[in-house]
């Protein structure tokens, strides 16, 4: 396993990645572009990475946080889980219609590594299981029954996947509606 010391570089590394594996795709893109990117040499990367795996499986978890950190500032400003899940279903539709939108982060790594066992799809797995217990806990306090609560996840990918390939803003419309509906 990488060293979990933090650095500039390392930073550099995983941002760098961030944003050419999900503009990109990760299988495309080898480690020179990466360190190319990120102004550090070769010596530096495998200082961090022993392989551009562990630096994939990098950015998965940097995308997590990130997740989990805009979930956390969503539930600061709601009054309650109505509320917060108006909120989430706002910010994903906002990130669905930005500049840039290639669909899911998880989705896309998980399917360039097809092999459940990878360290990259255990990564996506820890992000989509703390997800799914998130939306569950919340749709069971805003009020939908306890089964149906798995439906927030399915309706998240659905409109991530739709997002990339349709018109971001009726996929945005038809996320609001579903999920009113779903509140109902």
């Amino acid at each position: 396993m990488a060293t979990a010391r933090r650095s500039a570089a390392r930073d550099r590394l995983v941002e760098a990645a961030a944003r050419i594996f999900y503009a990109e795709g990760v299988h495309a893109i080898g480690v020179d572009r990466v360190i190319e990117d990120a102004d550090i040499s070769r010596a530096t990367f495998y200082r961090h990475f022993r392989s551009k795996d562990e630096l994939v499986r990098a950015y998965v978890e940097a995308e997590d946080q990130g997740v989990r950190a805009n979930v956390e500032k969503a539930r600061a400003r709601a009054e309650d889980p109505r509320e917060l899940l108006e909120r989430l279903v706002s910010g994903l539709g906002d990130q669905i219609c930005g500049a840039g939108f290639r669909g899911c982060p998880f989705i896309n790594a998980a399917v360039e590594y097809p092999d459940p066992e990878h360290p990259v799809r255990q990564a996506v797995r820890v992000h989509r299981d703390w997800f799914a217990e998130v939306l569950a806990d919340l749709a069971v306090a805003a009020g939908i029954p306890a089964e149906l609560s798995g439906v927030l996840v399915f309706l998240r990918d659905g409109a991530m996947v739709g997002g990339y390939l349709e018109d971001p803003e009726t996929v945005r419309e038809q996320l609001k509606v579903a999920v009113r509906a779903l509140v109902r």
